[in-house]
């Protein structure tokens, strides 16, 4: 796109006037010239190539160039009005090895001086809003951190039933109240059979003898029962 000419105005009759030096205390002025003999006559081009706009005077049947003008801004240095006139201009051209001169060219119409103030207005208007909009574009893609740049995240975690802070500490050995420790300097006796699992009086539990005697009691019982007989006996006891 950059190397793509767009034509923004053309205006076949122009005119080019060999200008004396510019007065040290005001601007140009048409009527120093001699407008009764241009030095030369031709077609004037306003073509824009990228951000660059360029004046060209061409001989208008051949298309050759005679001089061209470079404009940066308007107004400016390049293209300057005249004092006394509408219809004249003074232009700084430029050859290719980068010397200029200053030349006066002026139009036969006003509408066609016009007409050349509208372009130059116009395309540096679109100039400078098609700058703003790559600098805003840059600006909003410019997602990453500067240097020494550093983001800080405050995190708070609740828990679901709204509380905050430790959970209680659950009961060692299962579920139910604590279990007391045995008493110091004791040992604990080992709890007694289930009457499924007892043995027979015949057969004493080895390594306890002191549940040995509370069995043969218990079958002695048994074998003499609590007669009204004998109950006199038992109530000695």
């Amino acid at each position: 796109m950059d190397s793509y000419e767009s034509v923004l105005l053309v205006k076949n009759e122009v005119f080019v006037f060999k200008i004396p030096p510019r007065p040290s205390n005001r601007g140009y002025r048409a009527a120093d010239w001699n407008l009764q003999e241009p030095q030369w006559t031709g077609r004037m081009r306003l073509v824009a190539k990228g951000d660059e706009l360029i004046m060209k005077l061409e001989d208008k049947a051949t298309g050759e160039l005679f001089a061209k003008c470079p404009i940066d801004k308007y107004p400016g240095v390049a293209l300057e009005a005249v004092t006394d006139s509408s219809r004249y201009f003074v232009v700084r051209i430029q050859d290719d090895n980068g010397r200029t001169a200053y030349i006066g060219l002026g139009f036969g119409d006003r509408s066609d001086s016009f007409d050349l103030n509208v372009a130059l207005q116009d395309h540096f208007k679109w100039l400078k809003k098609e700058q703003e909009g790559e600098q805003t574009q840059q600006q909003n893609l410019d997602l990453g951190f500067k240097d020494g740049e550093t983001i800080k995240i405050n995190m708070k975690i609740t828990k679901r039933d709204g509380s905050e802070g430790n959970r209680p500490k659950r009961a060692v050995g299962g579920s139910g109240g604590n279990l007391l420790p045995p008493p110091p300097g004791g040992s604990r006796l080992p709890p007694p059979p289930s009457p499924q699992h007892a043995p027979s009086p015949a057969e004493p539990t080895p390594g306890n003898s002191e549940w040995g005697d509370f069995n043969s009691a218990s079958a002695a019982t048994s074998q003499n029962p609590i007669t009204p007989a004998n109950q006199q006996n038992w109530v000695q006891f």
